[in-house]
């Protein structure tokens, strides 16, 4: 179903070198679009009728696609990172995403070579591999959201209001009749 393709437009565009954790966190929402795709093939490469395996077959292509950009987008990230090693923390960040990321290719590939042939065995070995992508994919997007996590802003201070304030106290202050 799937030959090589070349970077889509997506991958030319997420990446920022200003921004690598702007980066990392787009790259994580598709991380998510990546893991939806592989459980709904998974589901339905498990069906009896030919239309849904057809329909899983798509998906895996689909899937593949996004984790060929998804690639694409980490080794960019990693490779200006590595021309600027002022963040080796951040670094080493990309370079566990970027492992597991290729890991989940290289699955998400063979689950769609595999799903291309006519042989039973074969077809099988295509639905577990699919399963084992899904796995993968949910370890990524939860590895995304982990890296993350201590990037997102810390949210604005409220400011404090005091006991006596009586415009706190007024609007803080039920109505009454109102239920």
């Amino acid at each position: 179903m799937s030959e090589n393709r070349s970077p889509s437009r997506s991958a030319m565009t997420a990446i920022d070198a200003a921004d690598p954790h702007g980066s990392l966190r787009t790259m994580g929402a598709r991380a998510h679009q990546l893991r939806a795709a592989l459980r709904a093939a998974d589901h339905y490469n498990g069906q009896g009728d030919a239309d849904e395996r057809d329909t899983g077959s798509w998906l895996i292509s689909s899937a593949l696609d996004l984790a060929q950009d998804l690639v694409a987008d980490i080794d960019s990230l990693a490779r200006q990172l590595k021309e600027r090693p002022a963040d080796l923390a951040l670094q080493q960040s990309v370079t566990a995403l970027r492992v597991r990321t290729h890991q989940l290719y290289a699955s998400t590939r063979a689950a769609d070579h595999f799903l291309d042939q006519d042989n039973h065995e074969d077809r099988e070995t295509g639905g577990w591999l699919v399963a084992t992508a899904h796995g993968l994919a949910t370890k990524l997007s939860s590895s995304f959201d982990d890296n993350a996590a201590p990037l997102r802003r810390a949210a604005p201070e409220k400011p404090t209001a005091h006991a006596h304030d009586a415009d706190v106290a007024l609007r803080t202050m039920p109505l009454r009749g109102a239920a």
